[in-house]
């Protein structure tokens, strides 16, 4: 029953930070590309590496990845949200636009979970 709740904890904070990071990222690029997606995909994908990491070289406590592993990363990062928008950008015609946003979410994050991962690796 803890690890609900620690779920749920994380989970609230990860969508305040995935709607605060979005709400800057239009205030700052505007809406014609989905920017704010994008960067909480690679943030939470490298956050992910990090944690996954941190799980293979020491002891990461059950609560812990239930915080940030379920909770704060599942609410932060959105295939959901991901896949509306690039639906959106196709609709609109925009398959520039919609293929840079598949390419850049899939190689990005990607590579951050590796880069997460070789932080914690390397300091071994």
């Amino acid at each position: 029953m803890n690890n609900i709740l620690f779920v749920a904890l994380g989970g609230s904070i990860g969508a305040v930070f995935r709607y605060m990071i979005s709400i800057l990222m239009v205030q700052l690029f505007g809406s014609a590309f989905p920017f704010g997606t994008l960067l909480v995909n690679i943030l939470g994908s490298f956050m992910m590496g990090i944690i996954y990491a941190l799980g293979q070289v020491s002891e990461v406590s059950p609560e812990i990845k239930a915080l940030v592993g379920v909770g704060l990363l599942g609410a932060l990062t959105t295939f959901s949200t991901f896949s509306n928008e690039t639906l959106l950008l196709i609709q609109s015609g925009a398959w520039l636009k919609a293929f840079f946003n598949i390419a850049l979410n899939l190689c990005l994050c990607i590579f951050m979970v590796y880069l997460g991962q070789q932080l914690v690796f390397s300091r071994i």
